[in-house]
């Protein structure tokens, strides 16, 4: 029976990445879109009104990564001149670097002088959040739970979720902050020691996604209380989780070095290391 059990674990092979700083997802995952010079005013235009959620903008033709659902509809449309790499690095420090423009590439930057100072000196060795879905589908939930499976195992760097607002260091919203919602997260936010942190993981989180003129939202939050953490997708992947909060905690060191943050040199891995396999 022992040995049974051995030959079973051996089978399984090595599930979890040793590297969290230098993985590489399959060409199938996507992710930072590149949009190429080239495309008309009118082909443009037709793109914007296109775009489910209004991500795409014509004077210059760019794409909100805080809008966009990657769904891919523009790229199918026009493959010659955009296309969705499989770049996760996406996690920003200030809301207008989410926006990728006609003939940028490389990877969506992070502004370490953006982070406020205390967060990386308080918060670098260990970090507990407290989840808060707002109105969320549970996709982006479901893709948080994955930072702590056996792939990620996210908690070798002492960042874990917490059950109670009062154990948390920070909170993490998904969802677009519908009304019902508003009160109970204004109370958890409180009830979350100074000084804290806010992560909006999600395109929904970010800018209300498809619903972001519904009525039936309430994101006078964010007006009170700023971002830390912008984390496009839709939804978040694990990766993109991962690279972005250890951008925000190592921008103390990366702003004393001058380096850009989370500019790794990639390490390929399999299907098997995404969530949900």
């Amino acid at each position: 029976m022992f040995f049974s059990k051995l030959k079973v674990l051996k089978s399984h092979g090595i599930q979890y990445i040793k590297d969290l700083d230098r993985v590489e997802l399959p060409e199938i995952f996507r992710g930072r879109p590149e949009i190429r010079p080239g495309l008309s005013s009118r082909q443009a235009e037709e793109l914007s009104t296109l775009c489910p959620s209004g991500a795409i903008g014509t004077m210059p033709l760019s794409i909100d990564l805080g809008r966009c659902i990657f769904c891919g509809e523009c790229a199918a449309r026009h493959p010659e001149h955009i296309r969705f790499t499989n770049d996760y690095r996406m996690a920003a420090a200030r809301r207008q670097d989410l926006v990728i423009r006609e003939g940028e590439s490389g990877p969506v930057p992070f502004a370490a002088e953006a982070v406020r100072p205390e967060i990386p000196r308080l918060f670098g060795r260990a970090l507990k959040l407290r989840e808060v879905s707002v109105g969320g589908d549970a996709s982006c939930e479901m893709e948080l739970n994955a930072t702590g499976n056996v792939n990620f195992d996210f908690g070798r760097f002492g960042v874990d979720f917490v059950a109670s607002p009062r154990h948390a260091d920070g909170l993490v919203i998904t969802g677009p902050i519908t009304e019902n919602m508003a009160v109970p997260l204004e109370i958890c936010y409180h009830a979350v020691p100074d000084p804290k942190i806010v992560v909006l993981a999600g395109t929904e989180a970010v800018s209300g996604g498809l619903y972001a003129e519904s009525p039936a939202l309430d994101r006078s939050f964010l007006q009170r209380h700023p971002a830390d953490l912008y984390l496009p997708g839709n939804p978040v992947h694990p990766m993109t989780f991962i690279q972005g909060i250890l951008s925000l905690l190592r921008a103390g060191s990366e702003r004393e070095s001058g380096e850009a943050v989370g500019e790794e040199t990639p390490v390929e891995t399999d299907g098997t290391e995404e969530a949900g396999v």
